[in-house]
């Protein structure tokens, strides 16, 4: 077969872009936004520099920024001034994510999807994803479904364009389904955190959205990572249930778990670019290890080419940039 066949004649100039198998684009990208409701101005996020917490006031103008970099969608995080053990003030038509969505929305209108984030841990006095029994620390999951309905609901009030469950509790999907559809919402989509797993990886966010917790972990209710089958456990339950979009989360250590989500059930698939992965980049390129905007480029074209059809990143502001 030597030297007929020589695979670097289609590396060369142009011809490289005319053969590449996967592409990255601005419309592949989705921003987090944090909110919060303590703070006057914005503030940087210690572990993970240029991302910030922002206050209600400047949450339109963060999401301007981001609309007019082309990027698509936003999916939005609160902090609440009160939190409680049965997080209370995640459901109000007043609290920070719905204000938050309100003041999006008479901004940009339709010009950015409006994504918000339904889980707990934010607004619980003791960080879990749902109603705690104190005595047994047991994180209750069929209580909790109850709640995850409300908060949903109270979203797609103001004007949220799709839900997206993430505590991982079993029948979550079909519960904000039925919440939804029993309110009038029944066209707001939902993006599952289908395939969630228990990972170090999240430690930066837990910052971010002052979500740690304050006792045990969250290894009841998210996947160990040494599962692969069982995602795909997961993933059918929430497609039985009615999910819209599917999501993996973390992405680049479960790019295996990502390819077989896309092939086995060929849905619109999501992966999340997380905050772990975001901060090791942004550490080893301030210390001059690596090429940053190459080691970002890397990173999400790698999720794509695993099967994602788009990624929820803190790159999304950079990668936009650097993709224009």
């Amino acid at each position: 077969m030597f030297p007929e066949i020589r695979l670097r004649r289609l590396r060369k100039g142009k011809i490289r872009d005319l053969v590449r198998e996967t592409t990255l684009s601005v419309d592949d990208l989705v921003m987090p936004i944090f909110v919060n409701e303590n703070i006057d101005s914005p503030v940087e996020i210690s572990s993970m520099p240029g991302i910030y917490n922002f206050p209600l006031s400047e949450v339109a103008k963060e999401a301007k920024e981001i609309a007019d970099l082309g990027i698509p969608a936003v999916i939005l995080f609160g902090v609440p001034a009160f939190k409680d053990a049965e997080g209370s003030t995640s459901c109000g038509e007043n609290d920070v994510v719905q204000e938050a969505v309100r003041r999006i929305k008479a901004e940009l209108g339709n010009r950015l999807v409006v994504i918000t984030d339904i889980c707990m841990c934010e607004f619980t006095s003791h960080g879990h994803c749902g109603i705690v029994d104190f005595e047994t620390q047991e994180v209750l999951n069929d209580p909790t479904l109850e709640v995850l309905g409300k908060i949903a609901v109270s979203h797609a009030r103001a004007g949220a364009d799709m839900v997206a469950p993430s505590g991982m509790m079993d029948g979550m999907v079909g519960a904000i389904r039925m919440a939804l559809d029993a309110s009038g919402f029944e066209n707001i989509p939902i993006m599952s955190y289908a395939a969630k797993y228990h990972s170090c990886f999240y430690g930066p966010f837990r910052e971010a959205a002052e979500s740690g917790y304050s006792f045990g972990d969250r290894s009841t209710y998210q996947m160990d990572p040494a599962n692969s089958d069982e995602a795909l456990r997961e993933v059918a339950l929430d497609v039985a249930e009615g999910v819209d979009i599917l999501m993996v989360k973390p992405g680049l250590p479960y790019l295996d778990i990502v390819y077989r989500v896309k092939s086995e059930f060929g849905m619109p698939t999501a992966a999340y670019n997380v905050s772990g992965e975001y901060s090791m980049i942004k550490a080893a390129a301030a210390s001059g290890w690596i090429d940053e905007k190459k080691a970002i480029y890397e990173s999400l074209i790698s999720i794509k080419r695993a099967g994602a059809d788009f990624i929820i990143t803190y790159f999304a502001k950079d990668a936009a940039r650097m993709l224009k």
